[in-house]
């Protein structure tokens, strides 16, 4: 419905559709996905680790994206069949729930993203100190925090969804998350190298350097991966609020179907860094998969 008829006169561009086995392959695979790190990190105590921890705060945002398209196409399919109305108050409701859902799990990947990042920090600058500044309590009552505040304001944001006040500070929350994110990153990266060079006199500081970065480099391939994948699809709610009748924007909100596969993508495409970055991480899994002690 975000694009109106007037839309669809004044634009040669067609409906991009995803077949349906193809959406509902990629979001059991991206579910199933990371459903196995959840597993995979209760499992092994090891993995017992704050930095862990965050990353199965991001992998359950990744579960709640792939579940929300899935539910949503399925709604889509049944309102085609006639079982379901698109302005009937159930409908309303139901389509509130997963507009809540779809929030929920932006904001999500954006704070486990940001919790990620700040991990990485203090175990690159505060080294020495890192296992008393970050506990494992402190680190869940960070997840604690993180997860209260982005249900709060999923349930918030869509039930005043179409207030532009509701709207405005939503979309100013994504690149402003964004840039603090990347400002951190410059600079973790500027001093890196100034860091490694004080410390390098310690025996073990070359390796425990290496190591560092290396989650750093990772924390970059995820921040890549979501930017590709979520950027698209929150452009296409801000062309659907802001200007649904201008052509141009008509014809970007007609690969609807193709940002949202990228959203599931985004699912799949996580767990396979963490298997390929972590060596600890692919341990288990070929433990679990090959059922050894």
């Amino acid at each position: 419905e975000n694009i109106s008829d007037f839309s669809l006169n004044i634009t040669d561009c067609t409906q991009v559709v995803v077949p349906e086995e193809v959406f509902f392959t990629v979001a059991a695979v991206g579910i199933l996905e990371n459903l196995l790190v959840l597993i995979a990190v209760i499992r092994n105590k090891n993995l017992h680790l704050p930095m862990y921890f965050f990353i199965c705060s991001l992998a359950i945002s990744d579960m709640l994206g792939s579940l929300y398209k899935t539910l949503e196409n399925i709604f889509i399919i049944l309102c085609k069949m006639g079982y379901l109305t698109r302005r009937g108050d159930f409908e309303k409701k139901l389509d509130d729930a997963m507009d809540s859902m779809f929030i929920l799990s932006l904001l999500g990947s954006i704070f486990s993203l940001l919790a990620i990042a700040a991990d990485r920090y203090i175990t690159i600058f505060y080294a020495l100190r890192y296992h008393n500044i970050m506990t494992l309590r402190r680190a869940l009552v960070v997840l604690a925090i993180i997860w209260t505040f982005c249900a709060g304001s999923s349930i918030a944001i869509s039930l005043f969804s179409y207030e532009v006040a509701t709207v405005i500070p939503f979309t100013i929350l994504f690149p402003l998350m964004m840039f603090f994110i990347l400002c951190l990153y410059i600079h973790m990266f500027l001093l890196a190298r100034s860091h490694a060079k004080k410390i390098a006199t310690l025996p073990t500081s070359a390796v425990h350097q290496r190591t560092n970065m290396k989650g750093a480099i990772t924390l970059t391939i995820f921040l890549g991966v979501f930017l590709c994948c979520w950027a698209p699809f929150v452009l296409h709610i801000l062309l659907a609020r802001f200007c649904p009748h201008n052509p141009y924007c008509a014809c970007y909100m007609s690969i609807f179907h193709v940002n949202g596969t990228l959203i599931m993508c985004n699912a799949i495409i996580d767990p396979m860094i963490y298997a390929f970055r972590s060596p600890e991480l692919r341990s288990t899994f070929k433990k679990m998969f090959c059922c050894t002690r």
